[in-house]
Formats: structure tokens, C-alpha cells, sequence
């Protein structure tokens, strides 16, 4: 099979976009792009209707495709283990089909399926990672992109198995054979140098290979983009730190943020700042092990039980450096249980216990209160995080019970260091000793509900089911979190059944309601909110969350405007202070300019300029694409809550609040037509673009000042051009806006095109296309 991958996605969008499946199209070009820069969100919100519409049509190879390019990103942007493993098995199997073999995509199949056994344990899994890629590369032709990539997984799979000489003469081999079929090594091909050339001490040689490969990959006149840069840097910032070079390695590193963000710069980031550290040239404090705990917890919930325990060793390290005892503990015991879900633990055993004898060492810190004074003292005095956890950890070691209220404050102070696993452990310990307690119970299940635990969920609601309505709660929250909102309304109502006046309960009820559309059923909850809220003057201190929030008045005006029960908005915005312009009727106002966040259909949101009409209504302002399920002039019901933060003073003229879209309430039943050409002087736009509003329409340019279209008079000039959308309102039809249009541009000196309007008015398509070969638009 050689068939290039992208010019078989170039023909698919080419065919998928004339066949009418423009959804389809447009993700089977972006979600390599999502993948590979770890736009996740976008990823996650695309996939699943991408998936179920090539399922729908019949196309397997095109499947093939999206499930990889997933797989990539779930594998090498989120560094997931057993938690894609599944997938990564199915979709081998099916990647082998007879309807899917000859795909060009297929093959890469395995390289997913052995990237997530190196996740899990990569030394463990040497014998079968280089069987399942010899017997591929034997049938892969040294021209195709996948040999580069099966060949650097190969050479990474020799250095898992602690051969890294090896794996650079393999890499050598494997570049030898692609530029003698007349095509270049990756830029990955570096870091896969680079890798085997750090083990070997030659840091220097490593530093030179990515300077070699970034001057080829521009040289072929490549461009490095965002995730090229980031890789880059942070790999030299390690060669260097390794070098000594340190003031070089700092200036390179990637910022603990930008790490945050993209864990596939993690490893070789913490390799770095441990050298760092090391030299005393970045700081070795507990925010950097919170850091370091948080990134071990997400690898360990992924079941990537390798690299997290790689970075549990290091992050142990760091933390004897500092005598952080009561950590090095903890990430000891996180190490053990780690090496349990490994399958080859030579090297890797020996650093945990070594680690466990360190930490075990470490002297306990004196106290400075008698063992039950020292929460109090705590509270008062607030000492460094982990210098708590160590007076904590010290008070329960001079009991033999360990007292709830010391576990509980272990456990924040651990939890706020990053070891949410270990808390959750700590805490179901100390619940089979004291197993009435509500404190106990309560942090347990947030925990839980944080780590996605469902199993704990269940044993947890188990324990708690001679108390019904805490049990229903636990499982409305875990619901919410995980977005089921039919079930938090069920669950929600099963508390109010044996507690009928919570609060709490009917907020998240109606939270629920809301997110699934049913703005009636929320209006009506909020209302009885308000009925069996206590008054304010007759509830005493420790009561007033018992009373109605400012919050609950304004979801209830969002619900009922939502319902378009105006009486209800205006009786509830009067206990607000707001005042509308007239006494009855629906509220349809000139408030002020606000953007709304709405979703694309390709899972992103946009913040479109909109006219606040009312407390929760707004008008939209832009003439909006296909991409859009709203147009100019829908008024639509927004959330109360605020998205952005309020400006600084001096700095509120070009501020706009931003609101999250909830539903439409009024569509105006605008239809998009598109308008190319010559952008002609600002009078003779503005004179057109008010004309248009005369009579109805909307127009709204998208193009800048740096749209530039071909001079077909002047050659190589280039003219102003004008790329806008015109809104055509439902009074008036395709051909009376074509009409109009040629009557209002007619005496321009550079015509403009509109061939969908004019295809759609049934006019000539002719002159349109003319216009777009000419000014080459």
C-alpha cells in the first residue's frame, strides 16, 4: 500500500463536501490538527458525531482515520493507559478488517496499540512491542510516513528495554532507508535521537541532532508550529541542564503552566527541573511538588502505571531534598502500589524502597501543642503545607487510635499537596474507625466525585444507606459531575422525599433541569426555593445559608424568561432592583452591549456581540455561517453568571461581560448568503451596508485590512478585498436579494460575487464564476 494518507483525506473532504456531509468534511480535516496540538476540548466535542455519521455512511477507512487520530491524541497528549486500551485493541481489529486493510491509516493501528502498552509498562511489554512492530515494518515501504513513525517507536521500545545504543543504530538504519527512497525524517525523528543520546551520557551529540533536524525540517520549507517549539524547547532545556548550561536551560523551559497544559512535555520538564533543583537554580518548594503529585495522580487514574511511577520517583526525590518527610512517605506508598500493576520491576523496585528507607529517616517534626491542641494551632499560625502534613503526620503517630479530626486535617493538607489517591485511602481507613462521621463521609465523597470514581461512589452510598437522603445526594453530585442531569433530577427528587426543606438539593435539581431543557421544571423549583427558604431577619448567623441567595433570584429569572412568564420576571427582578421600561408585556429593551458564548458545531464556542434586552435575553448582532445553529437578530435566553472577569479600572471602554448561551427564545429566521470581491472606499460600504438595513437585511464583514484579492487589470497588484455575510430576512426571498444586490453594486468599478444567492435565486451563475477566476477570490 502506497497510497499518501493526506491526498486520500484531501480527496474524502473533496467528495464528503459535494455529497452534502460538510459536518463530516470539515472534521476529518481538523481532527489531526486537535489531535497532535492537544486541543482536547475541541477533540472530544467533534469525535463522537464525526464517528457515528462515517458509521452511518458506510465508510470504514474513513473511521479508521478519526478512531486514530483520537487514539494519538488519548495516547500522547493525555498519556493514557489501560484507560484507552480497549479502544486501542478494537481498533487494531478492526483496522485489519478486509474492508479496512488497504487503508493507508491502518497500519497505524499498531503503532497506537503499542504506544499504549509502553503507557502501562513499557519495559514490560518489550518482547511483545518489538515482535508486533518487526512484523509490520517488514511490510511497510520506507516512503510511507508510517515506517518513521513504527521505526522511532521501535527505537523507543529498545530503550525501554535498556539498549539505547541499540536504538540508535536502528535509528540510523531506519534513516538511511528513507532518504534513499527519496523522502525526509520527521521532526520527531530528533526527539527519538535525542532520547537514546541522554541515556548515553552524549548530551551534547543530543543537543546537536535537534539543531540538525530543525534546520532540514525548515530547510524543506516546513514552518514550525506551536507544539514544534514547545517539544524543541524543552528537550534543549534538558540537554543543557544536563550539560551544566543552566542559564540557557531556565531561558528554554517551557513555563510550569505550559506544562500544565500539555503533558507530553511533562517528563523531559520534571527531567530537567530535577537537574535544576539540583544545581539550585529553580526552587525546589511544595508548589512544585503539589505540581509534580497532581501530573502522577492524572498518569495513575489513566493507568499509565509506568510513567507515573517515573514521575512518583523523581517528584520522592525531590521532596527527601527538601525533608518534606510526611511526602516522601506518601509517594513511597504510591510507588508500591504502583510496582503491583507493573509486569518487569528490576531498577525501579530498588528506587522505591530506597526511597520508603529515606523518607522513613527523615526525623519526625517536634510538636508544638500537646497532639489535640494542633489543629487549633494550625488554624492560627498556618505553616507551610507540607510542614503541616509532617506535625499532622507526627501528632497521629503518638496515638495508637488515630483521632478523626487530625485525619481529616492530614488529609486537606495532603489533598492540597496533590495526593488525592492517597487521601481517599487515608480517609477509608480511618471510616472504618469512626463510621458515623459526617465530616468524614462528606470529604470522602468529593474526593470520589473529583477522581471519577464510580466504584468508590457505590461502596461509599452502600455504607451510607441507613441514611437515605445522604446517599440519594452523594449519587445526585456524582451524576452532575458526570453531566447524566435525568438521573440528578431523580436523585435529587429521592432527597427531597425524606428531606423536604434542602436548599442545596433543589439548586442542584434545578441546575439539572435547566441543562436538560426543561426550563419549566426549573422555574418551578426555584420558586419553591424561595418557599421554603427561611427570612433573613428571623434566621439566626449559623442559619443564613438557609435563606434565598442573590444567585437564586437570578436563575429564576433566567428559567421563567426562558418560559416567557414575564410576570414572574419582572416581580423577581424588582426584588433584584431592577427597573424595566414598562409594567407588563414581555421585556424586549435596549440594555447595553454584551457578547454571548455559544457553541459551533465543531464542539468550540465563539463569543458573538449581542444587545442586552432584558435580564436574561439577548439580541445577536453578527450575521453568523452554517456553522452556527443562531443568526442575526435570534434573542436568546442567557446564564447569569459572568464568564470573564471584570476589567480594571481605566480599562472598562472596550469591556464587554460575557454570558453563556442557554436556548433560543425568538429566532428571527435570517438565511446566510456569502459576498466576495473588491472592497470599494468606506462611503460606498457604509452607503451599502445601509441601504441593506433599510430594507432589511443585515450584512456583517468578516475580512480585515489584510484581505488582499488579485488585480486582474494590474498584474501582480493586488486590491482591498471584502469577504461579508448577508443576512436575507424571511420577508423577502433569494431572488429579491440578488435583485437588490446587482442594483446596489451595479456602478461599482470592481463587482462583487454571491454564487450561492445567486444559485439559489436561479439567476446567472456565470458572471459569478467569472468574478471569482478573475480576482482569483
Amino acid at each position: 500500500m502506497t497510497t499518501d494518507i493526506w491526498s486520500w483525506v484531501q480527496d474524502t473532504h473533496r467528495q464528503l463536501a459535494e455529497s452534502g456531509q460538510h459536518r463530516l468534511a470539515g472534521a476529518l480535516v481538523e481532527i489531526a490538527g486537535h489531535a497532535v496540538e492537544g486541543r482536547n476540548e475541541q477533540l472530544d466535542a467533534m469525535y463522537p458525531e464525526a464517528l457515528a455519521s462515517a458509521r452511518a455512511l458506510g465508510l470504514p477507512w474513513v473511521e479508521v482515520f478519526l478512531r486514530h487520530w483520537r487514539l494519538q491524541n488519548l495516547l500522547n497528549k493525555r498519556y493514557q493507559g489501560e484507560a484507552a486500551m480497549s479502544e486501542a485493541v478494537s481498533l487494531l481489529e478492526f483496522a485489519h478488517r478486509e474492508e479496512t486493510a488497504s487503508c493507508p491509516q491502518s497500519v497505524c493501528a499498531v503503532q497506537d496499540f503499542t504506544i499504549c502498552h509502553a503507557n502501562i509498562d513499557g519495559p514490560g511489554y518489550v518482547p511483545e512491542r518489538l515482535a508486533v512492530l518487526e512484523e509490520t515494518l517488514q511490510r511497510v515501504e520506507p516512503a510511507r510516513a508510517c515506517f518513521d513513525c513504527l521505526s522511532r517507536e521501535y527505537a523507543d521500545t529498545l530503550e525501554d528495554d535498556g539498549r539505547p545504543a541499540d536504538a540508535l543504530t536502528h535509528l540510523d538504519r531506519a534513516q538511511t532507508r528513507i532518504l534513499a527512497a527519496g523522502e525526509q525524517v520527521s521532526l520527531s525523528f530528533a526527539h527519538s535521537r535525542a532520547s537514546a543520546l541522554h541515556r548515553l551520557g552524549r548530551y551534547q551529540d543530543a543537543l546537536n541532532a535537534y539543531d540538525t533536524a530543525e534546520h532540514a525540517y525548515v530547510a524543506a520549507g516546513n514552518r514550525l508550529d506551536d507544539d514544534d517549539r514547545r517539544k524543541l524547547a524543552v528537550g534543549r532545556a534538558l540537554q543543557l541542564a544536563a550539560l551544566g548550561r543552566t542559564d540557557l536551560a531556565l531561558e528554554l523551559l517551557p513555563d510550569a503552566e505550559e506544562a500544565d497544559r500539555y503533558p507530553d512535555i511533562r517528563h523531559r520538564w520534571t527531567s530537567a527541573v530535577e537537574l535544576l533543583t539540583a544545581a539550585g537554580e529553580f526552587p525546589n518548594d511544595a508548589e512544585l511538588g503539589a505540581r509534580l503529585a497532581g501530573w502522577a495522580g492524572e498518569l495513575d487514574t489513566a493507568g499509565s502505571h509506568r510513567p507515573c511511577l517515573i514521575l512518583v520517583l523523581a517528584a520522592g526525590r525531590l521532596a527527601l531534598a527538601r525533608g518534606a518527610r510526611e511526602v516522601a512517605r506518601t509517594l513511597a506508598r504510591t510507588g508500591e502500589r504502583k510496582l503491583g500493576q507493573l509486569r518487569r520491576t528490576d531498577g525501579v523496585a530498588e528506587q522505591v524502597a530506597a526511597l520508603r528507607a529515606a523518607a522513613a529517616a527523615l526525623p519526625h517534626r517536634e510538636l508544638p501543642v500537646p497532639a489535640d491542641k494542633l489543629p487549633k494551632w494550625l488554624a492560627e499560625h498556618r505553616p507551610e503545607p507540607e510542614a503541616g502534613a509532617d506535625l499532622l503526620a507526627a501528632a497521629l503517630a503518638t496515638d495508637a487510635a488515630p483521632d478523626t479530626v487530625l485525619v481529616l486535617n492530614l488529609a486537606g493538607a495532603l489533598g492540597a499537596l496533590g495526593h488525592a489517591r492517597a487521601v481517599t485511602e487515608l480517609l477509608w481507613e480511618q471510616l472504618e474507625l469512626d463510621p458515623g462521621n459526617d465530616h468524614l463521609t462528606g470529604m470522602l465523597g468529593e474526593l470520589l466525585i473529583d477522581a471519577e470514581d464510580g466504584d468508590g461512589i457505590d461502596r461509599l452510598a452502600a455504607r451510607l444507606s441507613a441514611d437515605p437522603a445522604d446517599a440519594h445526594w452523594l449519587r445526585a453530585r456524582w451524576a452532575a459531575a458526570q453531566s447524566r442531569w435525568a438521573e440528578v433530577g431523580e436523585q435529587c427528587a429521592a432527597v427531597l422525599a425524606h428531606e423536604p426543606d434542602a436548599l442545596n438539593t433543589r439548586r442542584l435539581a434545578a441546575a439539572a433541569a435547566t441543562r436538560r431543557g426543561d426550563h419549566a421544571e426549573a422555574q418551578r423549583l426555584y420558586q419553591d426555593l424561595l418557599e421554603h427558604a427561611l427570612d433573613p431577619a428571623e434566621a439566626g448567623e449559623d442559619e443564613q445559608h438557609r435563606t434565598v441567595q442573590t444567585p437564586d433570584l437570578w436563575h429564576l429569572i433566567t428559567a421563567a424568561t426562558a418560559n416567557r412568564d414575564w410576570p414572574a420576571v419582572r416581580a423577581t427582578g424588582a426584588r433584584l432592583g431592577i427597573e424595566f421600561d414598562a409594567d407588563s408585556g414581555p421585556v424586549d429593551e435596549e440594555w447595553q452591549l454584551i457578547e454571548v458564548r455559544a457553541p459551533r458545531h465543531n464542539g468550540t464556542t465563539v463569543d458573538l456581540p449581542a444587545v442586552r434586552t432584558g435580564p436574561a435575553t439577548a439580541r445577536v448582532l453578527p450575521v453568523l455561517g452554517d456553522d452556527h445553529d443562531l443568526n442575526h437578530g435570534d434573542v436568546v435566553v442567557f446564564a447569569p453568571a459572568l464568564l470573564n472577569d471584570h476589567p480594571e479600572p481605566g480599562e472598562e471602554e472596550d469591556w464587554h461581560p460575557v454570558f453563556e448561551h442557554l436556548t433560543l427564545l425568538d429566532p428571527a429566521g435570517y438565511t446566510t448568503y456569502w459576498i466576495d470581491g473588491c472592497c470599494p472606499d468606506d462611503d460606498t460600504w457604509y452607503a451599502l451596508r445601509d441601504a441593506l438595513q433599510e430594507a432589511g437585511y443585515a450584512v456583517w464583514a468578516y475580512s480585515g485590512d489584510q484581505y488582499r484579492i488579485t488585480d486582474p487589470h494590474h498584474e501582480g497588484e493586488t486590491l482591498p478585498g471584502i469577504y461579508a455575510a448577508l443576512g436575507v430576512p424571511p420577508t423577502a426571498t433569494a431572488k429579491d436579494a440578488d435583485t437588490l444586490l446587482a442594483e446596489l453594486t451595479a456602478a461599482w468599478p470592481h463587482p462583487l460575487a454571491w454564487p450561492d444567492l445567486a444559485e439559489a435565486a436561479g439567476t446567472d451563475l456565470a458572471r459569478h464564476r467569472k468574478i471569482i477566476d478573475d480576482y482569483d477570490l
